[in-house]
This record gives C-alpha cells, structure tokens and sequence, in this order.
C-alpha cells in the first residue's frame, strides 16, 4: 500500500484530513476514528467481542506517530493510543465512511448507548 501524501490534524483536533496520491482528500473525524479505532480493546479478538465505544463525541487526536512504512498511531485525548491505523485501514475508512457510521449508529441505538 502507498501511504498517503498527507495527513493533517485540524486545529480544533477534531478531523484528520487523509490524502492518497491517487485519490481526492477526505476527511475523518477524531470521534469516528476513535470508534472505530482498529484496536483489540474495540474490535476484539473476534467479530463476537467488538466493542460498542459510546460517549466519544467530543474526543480530540491528541498527537499521530508514523509506525514503520505502513501505518500510524493516532493517540486521543482520552489516553486511547493502541489503534494501529494502517494505510489500507486509514482508506477503506475514507472510502466506507458514511455506510461504517451509520452502521455505528444504529449499534448506538440498539444498545441504548449515546454519543455522549
């Protein structure tokens, strides 16, 4: 995978601007990243044990640390810092953005959990 030709933190903190050489910037929020953060204490170990992450609406990215060639580390404000974000997991997120989110929602809603 070619990692992107930029990544940008806003000032606020809230959105992470990805660019690929091939493909228009998108933008990915700190609280979405941070949901769906590609971690074992979100995702689990299995399908089975993901993990639903409510009241995250105002997380911010605190810092971003390139791991090798092939990924970043996005550190948030609440301590969360073991998602590895690689480039291809950093696309398909920019790519599925709006079907993965609403897919969050409605895990939001099913559990009678808020985005705080």
């Amino acid at each position: 995978m070619i990692p992107p030709k930029e990544l940008r933190v806003s000032k606020d903190r809230k959105l992470l601007t990805v660019t690929f050489p091939d493909h228009a910037p998108f933008e990915l929020s700190a609280e979405m990243l941070r949901v769906l953060s590609p971690s074992a204490e979100v995702q689990g170990h299995s399908p089975e044990q993901r993990v639903t992450v409510p009241g995250k609406r105002n997380v911010a990215i605190s810092r971003i640390e390139q791991v090798g060639n092939y990924a970043v580390r996005i550190v948030f404000d609440d301590f969360h810092d073991t998602g590895i974000f690689t480039w291809d997991y950093l696309r398909t997120l920019g790519l599925e953005k709006e079907a993965r989110w609403q897919d969050y929602l409605k895990e939001l809603e099913a559990k009678g959990l808020s985005r705080g």
